[in-house]
């Protein structure tokens, strides 16, 4: 009689192996139904919109405005107005995984947390979730504070207050409910507001530059156009100087750029952009804003 059959009679499973349960492995947290995340309170709420509204940051969200590789953004109604939620999926269940060209070069001074987001572990993963959005908030109000054309960010600036929100970022939403900002991507520009766009595009990635920021993924898909005035979006990647990939996220920034901007008729070549960034970079910064107390 072996000492596995001997257990399985004690629990009663060796009688009746029909009822063993199977270990589920948990489905990682993808896009969320809009269902979920206008319901009523309840059990078909969603988890964190539900924390939002206790938290006072939202009262509802009411529409989606745009599925990307790593995260939904969400139209949501606040105390402060209308409010862009950028929800971000479960690392697992993202298309856009290979995160850690970004993350080289960053200092990590707990040995175990360091394994753990290496070895991509439960907890791993948790603490490399919770560190994506921080950056975003973190980004956003270095840049919206140092005069760049950024969305507001609406929870902070204290880590504090915006680690709370994870898996969510929320800003003040460009534009209105009805008629959202587009991105140049799929903007119809005239002559004369392609080249402003682009004049535009060339300053914030100086701007950028300036302050020693890569932004890694700088193209029109990852810039709004609204009355006139391009606004940089999609922060978390944002790189700095002590990243050994710096320079070729640079360059290929630059590239993206200029290859993206084709569409509205602005022939530029990669290398021809990045040295008129850099060469702009070395100019004025925008006016810092005021941030009152």
């Amino acid at each position: 009689m072996s000492a596995r059959w001997l257990e399985d009679e004690l629990s009663g499973e060796g009688a009746r192996p029909e009822r063993r349960q199977k270990h589920k492995t948990k489905k990682p947290l993808g896009r969320r139904r809009l269902s979920a995340l206008t319901a009523e309170e309840g059990s078909e709420q969603d988890d964190t919109i539900r924390r939002l509204v206790d938290l006072g940051h939202i009262t509802e969200v009411v529409a989606e405005l745009k599925s990307g590789k790593e995260a939904t953004a969400y139209v949501a109604r606040g105390p402060r107005g209308s409010v862009l939620v950028k929800l971000y999926r479960e690392l697992e269940a993202r298309s856009f995984k290979r995160d850690g060209v970004y993350r080289e070069g960053q200092v990590i001074l707990d040995a175990r947390a360091k394994r753990a987001m290496e070895g991509r572990s439960k907890r791993g993963l948790e603490m490399l979730q919770a560190g994506w959005v921080a950056a975003e908030y973190a980004h956003l109000w270095h840049l919206w504070n140092a005069g760049l054309s950024v969305p507001e960010p609406l929870v902070g600036p204290s880590p504090y207050d915006y680690t709370q929100t994870t898996p969510a970022v929320l800003m003040r939403l460009i534009s209105t409910e009805d008629a959202p900002a587009p991105r140049l991507s799929e903007a119809v520009l005239t002559p004369s507001a392609a080249r402003s766009a682009w004049n535009q595009a060339l300053d914030g990635m100086a701007h950028l530059l300036r302050l020693g920021y890569a932004h890694g993924d700088y193209s029109t898909y990852n810039l709004l156009w609204w009355e006139n005035t391009v606004i940089i979006i999609d922060f978390p990647q944002l790189t700095t100087r002590q990243n050994p990939n710096f320079g070729d996220l640079l360059r290929r920034d630059a590239e993206s750029l200029a290859t993206s901007f084709r569409k509205h008729g602005v022939v530029e070549n990669g290398e021809a952009t990045l040295r008129e960034v850099q060469r702009r970079a070395l100019g004025p910064a925008p006016v810092a804003r005021v941030v009152l107390p």
